[in-house]
């Protein structure tokens, strides 16, 4: 039922946006009753954080496809990661109404990638700082930290404001976390 309910949520999302998302019209899509919604997700900002924290897991396990195990130099690697997160988000119907929500004035999801985005920054961060420790062994762990932050809060920074493109963005983030762990 939970994902069939999630499911919903974001095709419903994908639509029209969350602003236009009722827990009664995904209880209806999903054909489950809207005591069940609530039971499960509490309110619509427990479904709305489900729905980012589902679609955020399964974006971040392509991201990990991409850095395990992943080209033999770490430059290309990481610039091939970032990259992908750059490209791919615009290709994913949700992270896409999200972000073109918020650069039209509704940020109703926005806050899940951002604000209230602790599980979304502390499984990204996670993968890259597993990833960074087995490429720079030996290397400080508040400096591998350093760089992980950097990486996702910049990576996401750039999802959200139109910008460059995204090889030179990749290039740039890249040499620069690069420059840090060095």
């Amino acid at each position: 039922m939970r994902q069939r309910v999630l499911d919903a949520a974001r095709d419903l999302t994908c639509a029209s946006g969350w602003d236009h998302v009722s827990l009664s019209a995904v209880a209806a899509a999903a054909e489950v009753s809207r005591p069940s919604v609530y039971k499960e997700f509490g309110n619509r900002a427990g479904l709305g954080r489900a729905l980012v924290v589902r679609e955020t897991q399964e974006f971040l396990g392509s991201v990990a496809q991409a850095l395990y195990p992943g080209l033999p130099d770490t430059g290309a690697s990481l610039e091939t990661a970032v990259h992908f997160v750059l490209t791919e988000a615009h290709h994913n119907p949700l992270i896409r109404a999200v972000i073109l929500a918020a650069r039209q004035g509704s940020d109703s999801l926005l806050p899940y990638l951002t604000a209230r985005a602790d599980p979304i920054f502390d499984t990204a961060q996670s993968l890259l700082r597993a990833w960074l420790t087995e490429r720079f062994p030996g290397r400080d762990e508040e400096l591998i930290n350093m760089a992980a932050d950097i990486t996702v809060r910049m990576t996401i920074s750039h999802l959200l404001l139109p910008g460059a493109e995204p090889r030179p963005t990749a290039q740039r983030l890249t040499a620069a976390v690069l420059k840090t762990l060095r």
